[in-house]
């Protein structure tokens, strides 16, 4: 059970092939979030990412704190790297800077919403709905766009495979 788990993290997380499409994108006084997306879950997956582009038009910088979906129990915001050729994974507790005139991507192998205890899979071509929570901004209500199991992000953004995961001793619930 846990080699199904850990599975359908990696997949959650970046294993690709397509492109998303139908962009969307939201606003909230400076900041405009562009096409939050999510990959369709296997059947039994306990965890899926979120992944969405952040710009501060504005003079102030804020922070991305978190985010959810109504589809999980929880949700945290992630980073990802390469450490000795295995990819690792962390919460960020202090949250994301957007800095004024700056655009932050979550994207597949980098930092992304990690949405954990899901309680129905899910599904391709569905929208999900969710909130972003921002430390000026406050929350704000968006949907992600569920593509394919193995969507990758749109071309603008950039990604690494990842050649290996390891949850670096912390726990997702599963």
């Amino acid at each position: 059970m846990r080699l199904h788990a850990v599975s359908a993290a990696l997949l959650a997380l970046g294993v690709a092939a397509t492109s998303p499409a139908h962009a969307h994108d939201y606003k909230a006084g400076p900041l405009k979030i562009g096409h939050p997306w999510s990959r369709a879950t296997p059947g039994g997956a306990r965890v899926a990412a979120g992944y969405l582009t952040v710009t501060n038009t504005g003079t102030e910088p804020d922070r991305l704190t978190g985010g959810a979906i109504e589809a999980a129990g929880r949700g945290e915001l992630h980073t990802m790297s390469m450490e000795g050729g295995v990819m690792k994974m962390a919460p960020l507790a202090d949250g994301l800077a957007i800095p004024p005139g700056q655009t932050v991507t979550l994207a597949p192998s980098g930092h992304h919403l990690m949405f954990l205890d899901l309680t129905t899979p899910l599904k391709k071509g569905e929208r999900v709905k969710g909130t972003l929570r921002f430390e000026r901004a406050g929350t704000v209500p968006v949907e992600f766009a569920v593509e394919s199991l193995a969507a990758k992000a749109p071309e603008t953004r950039s990604e690494k495979g990842p050649e290996a995961h390891d949850h670096g001793g912390h726990d997702h619930g599963h």
